[in-house]
């Protein structure tokens, strides 16, 4: 049975640890609105690039684009987007899941993004063509450097097809993982819309009353604008990983927070069921002693 001194020394170390989980809730909470700001904003922008695409792909049956090589797939390409730190849940967990699921029956090489994605593809022993990594704030370089290195597998023939897995951000407590084709381009839409929302379909014919001018043509205006929209779709992939990273990390602290409150109160009323146990046993042996003596 645990002395007193013990039960006091415990209580200390979880109300220590209960300030530092606080601490990181607090901090979470923080970057998680502007994290969360980042990607919402960076949605309109995609579904507008997603509709000149789609309007401009039609006009031209004949355009072709390296990007756009639909050949027989040997080996995928598969984009991992983690987060750099733990203590975000089961974030990571259920990413790696869905890793285990696509590897089953196919030949991959595996690039991440995220220190968490490097150290798992490096445990299970799985081939890692290149590792990268991004701040808290992502940039459109550091997008665009993962882009590049994907789009460059691809017109090399290391790669056949390239996906991307990540989290997507649904909401403060819903973060799903999602894999989605990258290369090679094929049909134009949004990655970044709600997970149940409708995704943007390249007209069938004729021109809308809400048609775009290209200037200077529509192929000028696809070769140009394709690889952006793929360095943009990294992007806003990057940010939604990012948002759900800090929003499972603040649940995640939350709930170890309030675990922490909820033991330290159990704690404190074991300590004073003993310490009352134990007075009471003082008062026994003096009025024993008394009793002796009289």
């Amino acid at each position: 049975m645990p002395s007193t001194r013990d039960i006091r020394r415990r209580i200390k170390s979880v109300k220590n640890t209960a300030q530092i989980t606080k601490a990181m809730q607090m901090v979470a909470a923080a970057k998680m609105r502007k994290a969360q700001q980042a990607a919402l904003v960076g949605r309109p922008y995609a579904d507008l690039m997603n509709a000149i695409l789609a309007e401009a792909g039609p006009r031209i049956a004949s355009f072709k684009h390296p990007l756009m090589e639909i050949r027989e797939v040997k080996k995928r390409a598969l984009i991992v987007v983690s987060s750099d730190r733990g203590l975000c849940g089961g974030l990571n967990s259920n990413l790696f899941r869905e890793v285990v699921k696509l590897d089953k029956g196919s030949t991959y090489v595996y690039v991440t993004a995220g220190r968490k994605a490097s150290q798992f593809v490096a445990r299970t022993k799985r081939q890692l063509a290149a590792e990268f990594t991004y701040k808290d704030a992502p940039s459109f370089a550091e997008a665009r450097a993962i882009s590049k290195f994907a789009q460059d597998l691809f017109l090399k023939g290391e790669a056949d097809a390239v996906d991307i897995l990540f989290t997507q951000f649904v909401s403060t407590l819903v973060q799903q993982p999602k894999t989605i084709p990258f290369l090679p381009v094929g049909k134009i839409s949004a990655v970044t819309a709600g997970v149940n929302a409708p995704q943007p379909e390249l007209p069938s014919s004729g021109v809308r009353t809400d048609s775009f001018e290209f200037e200077p043509d529509e192929k000028s205006v696809l070769s140009e604008l394709l690889p952006h929209s793929l360095n943009f779709q990294v992007h806003q992939i990057l940010l939604e990983a990012k948002a759900s990273e800090h929003s499972s990390r603040m649940v995640a602290m939350k709930n170890a927070t309030d675990n922490a409150k909820q033991l330290i109160k159990d704690l404190t009323l074991e300590y004073n069921k003993l310490r009352q146990s134990n007075i009471t046993k003082e008062l026994l042996e003096i009025a024993s002693a008394q009793m002796a003596v009289g």
